[in-house]
C-alpha cells in the first residue's frame, strides 16, 4: 500500500468512530494453543492462522519452534512498527527505514517454581527503534517513533497489565 491509500484508509476508519464512537469497540479472536509433543504447542485462529512453539533444550523443550516469549517481543516490535508507520503515513512522511526490536530480561526462578517472590515475567523490556526519512527531522523522527510506542495496542497492554481471568474446564 501507499502512504496516501493507508492515510486514507485510516482517515475513513477515524471518521467513522468519530462519529459512532462505539464502533471503536473490538474483540480480539482467540488464539487457541494444544499440546502436541512435548512441549511443542500449535498455535490456531478461526481464519486458519498457526504457529508453533517450544522451549530451548534446557528448558525441557527440543528446541523446534521459538519460545512463546519471543513471539510475545515480535508481537510488541511489529506492532509498534505498524503504529509508527500508521502514522508516518497521516504525516506524509516517507519512511526510507523502519526497524523496530524488542529484548526482555526474566529470571528463571520464577518459570521454574523455584522461588515464588520472583516472577515468572519479563522483569524489564527495552524497545529500539532504527528510523530514517528524507527530509524530516531527527526531532520529528523521534517523536514519530515515540507516538508509536505509545499508541501500539500491544506495548500498551503489556505494559498496563490488563485484567486476566482464567476457566477451566476439565475434560
Amino acid at each position: 500500500m501507499t502512504i496516501a491509500s493507508i492515510s486514507t484508509a485510516l482517515g475513513t476508519i477515524s471518521d467513522a468512530i468519530t462519529a459512532d464512537p462505539e464502533k471503536a469497540r473490538a474483540k480480539a479472536a482467540p488464539a487457541t494453543a494444544r499440546l502436541r509433543d512435548g512441549l511443542r504447542c500449535e498455535v490456531t485462529g478461526p481464519k486458519g492462522e498457526t504457529m508453533h512453539t517450544d522451549m530451548p533444550p534446557a528448558m525441557g523443550g527440543n528446541a523446534s519452534a521459538p519460545n512463546p516469549g519471543w513471539f510475545l517481543r515480535g508481537a510488541v516490535a511489529s506492532c509498534t512498527a505498524t503504529v509508527i508507520a500508521q502514522r508516518a503515513a497521516r504525516l506524509g512522511i516517507a519512511l526510507r527505514l523502519l526497524e523496530v526490536s524488542v529484548e526482555s530480561e526474566s529470571d528463571h526462578r520464577g518459570i521454574l517454581g523455584l522461588d515464588d517472590r520472583v516472577s515468572a515475567g519479563f522483569s524489564a523490556m527495552r524497545v529500539k527503534v532504527r528510523i530514517g526519512a528524507d527530509g524530516a527531522d531527527p526531532s520529528q523522527l523521534r517523536a514519530l517513533a515515540e507516538w508509536g510506542d505509545a499508541h501500539s495496542p500491544v506495548a500498551c497492554t503489556v505494559r498496563r497489565s490488563p485484567v486476566t481471568t482464567i476457566d477451566v474446564e476439565i475434560a
